[in-house]
């Protein structure tokens, strides 16, 4: 059962990074632009960022095995029309539905984890759960480079999705045999007030960020921003009033008073901003600005991979006195990768030694802040209000790498000009240094997080202290 249901979550995770890599040989081959490349990438994740709590609530609704095994139809059917797509706009729209599809089946794991196992065994399962997160990031990247490379049967990128047809099918295959079904779980609902004005709010908000450079920034990129962020604004009272009629809202915002978990945003979104800005116009430099194979820049990201995931699995052994802080340092960590970046970079310069320094320290980085800063993020969250917090955090990282994609895609294209080596060195440059800037956002919140969670472990210390000097009484 553990071993199907880490496939489903390793073929979703896989497909959020392996297509970076591929992205010239996709804008090659489909004579696609850079907004369009963006949408390639920046839709999947938007799709599963705002259906991810809706895939939860279908889940209780009809039943966790069934909304994971039409998800993995889902996943499964939409990757193999990715994969045959003959245009950018197929490709596009297709990893969309991918998206759609990952945020059904994605919520199901952890949730059938929680329910079938126990003890021991959950903590076995849970700890599988880790390792394939750890394994996706580093997988991703290095085999989306090999299969480009490979240019099996003269598909060049089309491969990447093909990949996921024998996986999904195996998994749909063996679902019904090894997955217990589970009753559906009466009361649940979907808050389709709030999704029908979430999803169009960030659409509004990302399309006109991609498409603006492309389209010399006409009047109607800022009016659909406006209205973006206006919908956004009208999203709140509107959750607002679905919970107080004892509805179940899409995001339960009354949970952001829970002590640490607002500041948590806030330092989680400093970090995965820049991050995906960071793979996406990489990736871009590499492969246009340098010419690196699509393998080379695959394996050049494994210095980074393998640190985010030795660091992301073990941060735990550190001293309890220092992980309160880690935060603020991950996020220092990462700022200073950044520069550096920019500084081994610039002006097509290609300072290996510096590079492989840096791409480490970013792991590291990465690693000491992402799964540290989730778990410290609900420590102060009520246990009722666990599952709401969660998938409040969980939107907020996915939300955050596609405004990093716009973003800094935008910058990095409205920059490069030419692809020489000069001037891609200094648009990386460029924004290389942006996105130390707004790590460093995160390191501010990431002290006020800090803080938080200084002032939780004292007070658990002194009602600790009057337990004791109770109990001696």
């Amino acid at each position: 059962m553990l071993i199907v249901l880490l496939l489903g979550q390793f073929m979703a995770l896989l497909d959020v990074s392996i297509v970076n890599v591929a992205m010239p040989t996709i804008g090659r081959d489909l004579d696609a632009s850079g907004a369009s490349l963006q949408l390639v990438v920046a839709g999947y994740t938007v799709a599963y960022a705002m259906l991810l709590i809706t895939g939860a609530r279908l889940g209780a609704m009809f039943g966790r095995r069934t909304m994971y095994l039409w998800g993995t139809i889902g996943f499964t059917g939409s990757s193999l029309v990715c994969g045959l797509a003959p245009n950018t706009t197929t490709l596009v729209v297709f990893r969309f539905v991918q998206g759609a599809a990952a945020a059904l089946l994605v919520p199901q794991i952890l949730s059938v984890i929680q329910m079938r196992f126990e003890g021991k065994e959950r903590a076995r399962a849970l700890s599988g759960y880790a390792s394939v997160l750890a394994l996706g990031s580093v997988l991703g990247m290095v085999l989306g480079g090999v299969i480009v490379n490979a240019d099996i049967a003269g598909y060049t990128w089309r491969p990447i999705f093909f990949l996921n047809v024998p996986i999904g099918l195996l998994v749909v295959a063996m679902v019904p045999r090894l997955v217990p079904a589970d009753a559906p779980r009466g009361g649940a609902k979907l808050d389709l007030a709030g999704l029908s004005i979430a999803v169009p709010a960030v659409f509004l908000i990302v399309l006109p960020l991609v498409l603006g450079h492309e389209e010399s920034w006409p009047a109607w990129t800022f009016v659909c921003m406006a209205v973006g962020v206006l919908l956004a604004a009208v999203f709140v009272p509107v959750e607002q009033r679905v919970a107080a009629r004892g509805g179940a809202p899409l995001m339960r915002l009354d949970v952001l008073r829970s002590p640490g978990l607002g500041a948590a945003m806030l330092t989680l979104t400093g970090s995965m901003i820049p991050y995906g800005g960071f793979l996406f116009v990489f990736a871009l430099h590499m492969q246009y600005g340098l010419h690196f194979s699509a393998l080379r820049a695959g394996l050049t990201f494994v210095p980074m991979s393998v640190v985010f995931g030795l660091v992301g699995f073990y941060w735990r052994r550190l001293p309890s006195s220092f992980q309160p802080l880690l935060g603020p340092v991950s996020l220092a960590l990462c700022a200073v990768s950044y520069v550096g970046l920019g500084v081994a970079m610039h002006d097509g310069a290609r300072n290996n030694v510096l590079l492989w320094v840096v791409l480490s320290v970013l792991g590291a980085g990465l690693g000491g802040g992402l799964s540290p800063l989730v778990a410290q993020s609900l420590s102060g969250v009520q246990p009722a209000n666990a599952p709401d917090a969660s998938g409040l955090v969980t939107t907020t990282m996915q939300l955050g790498q596609v405004i990093g994609v716009a973003a800094y895609g935008t910058l990095f294209l409205s920059k490069v000009g030419t692809y020489s080596p000069h001037d891609s060195g200094h648009s990386l440059a460029v924004s290389s240094f942006w996105m130390a800037a707004f790590a460093l956002v995160g390191v501010v919140a990431g002290c006020f997080l800090t803080r938080s969670l200084l002032r939780a472990r004292r007070a658990a210390a002194v009602a600790a202290a009057q337990r004791a000097a109770t109990a001696a009484a």
